[in-house]
This record gives structure tokens, C-alpha cells and sequence, in this order.
């Protein structure tokens, strides 16, 4: 299995703290959060190599702390550059996974973790929940909060399959409590959606418009989390991960 941490976009949200440094590279408990999604993605047994891209303005920045970084990474890492400068020419994560797909040649099952996630949970029980289902799984939290959801991609499951019955992407309106991660599961059988979706022009930004898409070709299940997660969008929420946040 190969993974890829996408870590090419350009965090407007927490400008300026993110002028001069990417999101994933922001320290936390005394490591850059890329790190720490290394860390757990280590633990997956599977995962013989992983691919972080980013964009070209960053690049060099992921090169210096790659240096340091590889030694303790667990596992072979390659960073990618997608070639952006900017928002305004930048690829999406649909278009970053992609990328990295076609120009590395992937053919092997694929988890996809975005370089912001920051979470107090491990991956094997997502994980262990895929080999059991062999389908597209895509880990939720429940944050127990309609403001939240709001704010999110949220999902309504069925309650005895997992499986997805529905995806709202910042709905004003949410009828769930769960929250989409920006972690996905697929096997290899199924990596041709992606490749599909591209190709066919639709919008390559956020994997939100890539769930409701793939809804309507293929089912994808849920795998609940109830330990924190961190949505770093802004300083505030920053500081909250700098407090509660469980290496």
C-alpha cells in the first residue's frame, strides 16, 4: 500500500502565519503536524512508501525539514512538487492525488491523509476496518456538534453497514453530527475513480465534491471516531491543538 499526504495548498485562512510557512510544516507539540501524520501512518503495516506534495513555493522548506525527518519517518518517504505558486493556479487535492498517481506510477491500495489532519487517535482500527470491507472507507469523527458540521463535510450512515447515505458539504443545514476526515482508504480495484473524475473536468479542489461524485458510482463506508480530531483553520483553533492535542 502507498500514501499520500497532500500538503500543496496555501492555508489563506491563517494568513499571514502562513505566509512564510505551509500549514502542515506549523509545529505542535514540538513537531511539525506533517510529522505527526507520519507517525500514525508508520503504524500501518502495510505502508511501504509515502508521498507528500506540495507546491513550489514550499518545496524547499519540505526538503530542509526532510532532511532531519526521514531518519525517524518509519517509512521511505518522496516529496512531490505539484509546480503551483499560488491559489490561483493551484491543482486541488483531487488534482494533487492525481498527480502523484500518474507521475509515480501507482497501481497499489492508497490512503490519502490532507497534511492539516492532527488527531488523538490511531489509524489501525480505520484501518483493519478496510481489509474487512475492501471497499472505499473514509474515517469520521463525531464531534456531537451541529456548529461543527456546519463547518465541515458531514455524512449520514447507515447504522449497521457503515456505508454513506448521504454527504453535505457545509451545509447551513446538517442532519449529522459526523464529520468527514480528510483520510481516505481505497484499494487498488477502485483507484480508477479518481483518474475518472479528473478526466472528466469536474472539480478537482476539495475531496467534498469528489465523495458526492463517487457516491453516485460507488459505495463508500464509514468508520466512526469519537477521540479528538483538530480542525486547524484558524489561530484559535491552533491553540487549541497546542493544548489538547496527544502525540
Amino acid at each position: 500500500m502507498k500514501a499520500i499526504i497532500t500538503a500543496a495548498g496555501y492555508a489563506s485562512r491563517l494568513w499571514p502565519l502562513t505566509k512564510d510557512i505551509p500549514k502542515p510544516l506549523i509545529e505542535v507539540k514540538g513537531k511539525p503536524i506533517v510529522e505527526h501524520i507520519l507517525n500514525r501512518i508508520s503504524e500501518i503495516p502495510d505502508v511501504n512508501e509515502v508521498f507528500i506534495v506540495t507546491n513550489a513555493k514550499f518545496y524547499p522548506l519540505f526538503e530542509d525539514w526532510l532532511l532531519e525527518a526521514r531518519a525517524a519517518a518509519g517509512v521511505p518517504v518522496k516529496l512531490v512538487n505539484d509546480g503551483t505558486t499560488s491559489n490561483d493556479d493551484r491543482l486541488g487535492q483531487v488534482g494533487d492525488i492525481h498527480l502523484v498517481m500518474e507521475r509515480e506510477k501507482i497501481t497499489d491500495g492508497l490512503l490519502v491523509v490532507a497534511g492539516d489532519n492532527l488527531f488523538n487517535f490511531s489509524l489501525l482500527p480505520a484501518y483493519n476496518a478496510f481489509l474487512r470491507q475492501q471497499g472505499i472507507l473514509n474515517p469520521l469523527y463525531e464531534s456531537k456538534s451541529y456548529r461543527a458540521a456546519r463547518e465541515s463535510g458531514s455524512v449520514v450512515i447507515d447504522d449497521e453497514t457503515g456505508e454513506f447515505l448521504e454527504f453535505m458539504e457545509k451545509s447551513p443545514t446538517p442532519k449529522s453530527t459526523l464529520i468527514s476526515l480528510g483520510i481516505y482508504f481505497f484499494p487498488k480495484s477502485k483507484l480508477q475513480l479518481i483518474k475518472k473524475y479528473v478526466e472528466e473536468k469536474n472539480n478537482p479542489d476539495k475531496m467534498g465534491f469528489f465523495l458526492m461524485w463517487l457516491m453516485q458510482h460507488e459505495k463508500i463506508l464509514g468508520h466512526v471516531y469519537t477521540e479528538k480530531w483538530f480542525d486547524i483553520g484558524w489561530i484559535e483553533a491552533l491553540e487549541t491543538a497546542r493544548k489538547e492535542f496527544e502525540p
